[in-house]
């Protein structure tokens, strides 16, 4: 399935294969439960360019996005600095 239409124009649709294709997985335990995400998503473009496209799950607040992004930064920012 495209995620263009006639017009050239992103449509949103759902990324699961897409995730799974790139072989994103999680760490959860047996009792555990997924309550939200927020996803980055950087898109080729048909003419070749690049762009980012961030989305997430029903029912994340505002400040839960922004808390999730901002963890996610220091956690991506620690880990490089230790050479992860």
């Amino acid at each position: 399935m495209s995620g263009w239409t006639e017009e050239g124009e992103a449509r949103p649709q759902p990324v699961g294969d897409a995730l799974d294709a790139l072989g994103i997985t999680a760490a959860l335990g047996p009792d555990e439960l997924l309550a939200g995400a927020v996803v980055l998503l950087k898109v080729l473009q048909p003419d070749g360019a690049v762009r980012l496209s961030l989305t997430h799950s029903d029912g994340l607040g505002w400040i839960e996005r922004a808390g999730m992004l901002h963890l996610a930064e220091h956690i991506e920012t620690t880990s490089a600095l230790a050479g992860d």
